[in-house]
């Protein structure tokens, strides 16, 4: 179980949730039974990122905490979760998934709600991803599952799983496995991306910098949760963020 920080007792790190288990965070956006269902199936700890509790209710679990700047969630929401556990931060310098991920402390981060819906909250989650690298974040949408590539991963994927792979920035890699292996390719926003390409059986990544976002089928749910859990996420300082292991 989680173990939470009252509002007036943060630790250094400034974390609100602590657990050493995998951490399920709820956003607002399109979050489904069969979604809810899934990610059950791997914790109990859940914890909202502002309107995502009245997802939350909804399917009749309480979130172990809200965090955000607390704009969204209803005042019906309010009602149904202890003051203890409704964490507002208020700066305007960051969204709510960025205010989650910079005050929580877990293993692995398994975000829903989080992708589909508006573009641009879409857009300011993969910011969100970059800007806390140090974080195992994965994200669950109705077709695919997302992450951000740290510095080498290995994913035992089935001959002719879709991989794509797209830069948030300036990046180089190296795989194995790949139909169209990245070796030597400079990869950047607006002048190369690696969508689409297929596995040949088990791929092996390396990437440069974090900037790299991993885009594979929803069916590769348990194959990328098993290697983001085995993969040290060794980046150097970013943003002000020290990088974890």
């Amino acid at each position: 179980m989680a173990i939470l920080c009252g509002k007036n007792n943060l630790d250094k790190f400034n974390h609100l949730v602590h657990t050493d288990r995998l951490l399920v965070l709820i956003g607002g956006g399109p979050c489904g039974a069969a979604d809810l269902a899934l990610a059950k199936a791997q914790s109990d700890c859940f914890v909202a990122a502002d309107g995502g509790a009245d997802a939350l209710l909804a399917h009749d679990i309480k979130p172990e905490a809200v965090i955000g700047d607390l704009d969204s969630i209803s005042p019906w929401a309010r009602s149904q979760i202890s003051p203890d556990c409704l964490h507002l931060i208020a700066e305007q310098n960051s969204t709510d998934f960025e205010k989650c991920l910079s005050h929580i402390s877990a293993p692995l981060i398994l975000g829903l709600g989080f992708a589909g819906g508006r573009i641009d909250h879409q857009m300011a989650v993969f910011h969100g991803l970059l800007r806390y690298c140090h974080q195992r974040c994965m994200l669950l949408g109705a077709e695919d599952v997302v992450f951000l590539a740290p510095p080498e991963i290995s994913l035992e994927l089935p001959e002719q799983t879709r991989v794509s792979l797209f830069p948030m920035g300036a990046v180089q890699g190296t795989s194995d496995g790949l139909f169209w292996p990245i070796d030597g390719l400079r990869f950047e926003p607006g002048q190369t991306i690696g969508t689409s390409n297929l596995a040949k059986g088990p791929v092996h990544l390396r990437v440069s910098a974090a900037q790299m976002l991993v885009i594979l089928p929803r069916s590769c749910f348990g194959v990328a949760l098993e290697a983001l859990l085995a993969t040290e996420f060794s980046w150097p300082e970013h943003d002000g963020v020290k990088a974890w292991l």
